[in-house]
């Protein structure tokens, strides 16, 4: 394994980025869990957007969605994602990619439960990724799953989330004259253990 101190110092690389993160939660004036989630569709044209990192577990990333969006839809077809976690108030990144696993039952009820109210009416409500004539077609929605389910809606069955098993983790961070510290965790598959490489910037 490639030597590391400071920020970079540890062997297991999910602590590492809950520490990260728990930094960046004190900084980040914003969403500091924000990833910017990368898919591909089936003719290998990638797709980006932003969605919340909501968990680390000690084996991989989770995150939530509606599985009838273009993302679930590219991921169940692909079974693999990668995503970056940027911090400019830290000047450092994440960056993830491995293979995917669905989220369900418990674990995904207990994540649900935690909800806002309006985020548990929303997501019965939005039929994410199709077309919306209009959003007072949406909030008509929103009042109809409102009278429907009332003050406590159970997790819909097309909502959930992924887990991704990472076979390479890339730490991040800026250093003076652009000469920034890198460091890449990298396995062939996620019975394997570590190979740690420092990269140029």
């Amino acid at each position: 394994m490639s030597t590391r101190s400071g920020i970079f110092a540890g062997e297991d690389p999910f602590a590492l980025a809950r520490s990260w993160l728990a930094q960046a939660q004190e900084t980040e004036p914003n969403d500091p869990n924000a990833i910017a989630l990368s898919t591909v569709d089936p003719d290998g044209l990638p797709n980006v957007r932003m969605v919340l990192l909501k968990d680390i577990l000690d084996d991989a990333f989770v995150f939530y969605t509606n599985y009838g969006s273009v993302k679930a839809q590219e991921i169940d077809a692909a079974r693999k994602a990668a995503f970056v976690l940027h911090w400019k108030s830290l000047r450092r990144q994440i960056r993830v990619r491995g293979v995917t696993a669905r989220v369900e039952g418990k674990e995904a009820d207990t994540y649900f439960a935690s909800r806002s109210l309006k985020s548990k009416l929303g997501a019965w409500a939005s039929r994410q990724s199709r077309p919306l004539g209009a959003r007072s077609d949406l909030m008509a929605e929103v009042a109809r799953q409102t009278i429907r389910h009332g003050t406590n809606p159970p997790r819909p069955p097309f909502w959930g989330g992924y887990k991704i098993v990472p076979l390479e983790i890339e730490f991040w961070a800026d250093g003076d004259f652009r000469l920034h510290d890198r460091f890449r965790w990298h396995r062939t598959t996620v019975s394997d253990a570590w190979t740690v490489t420092r990269l140029s910037p």
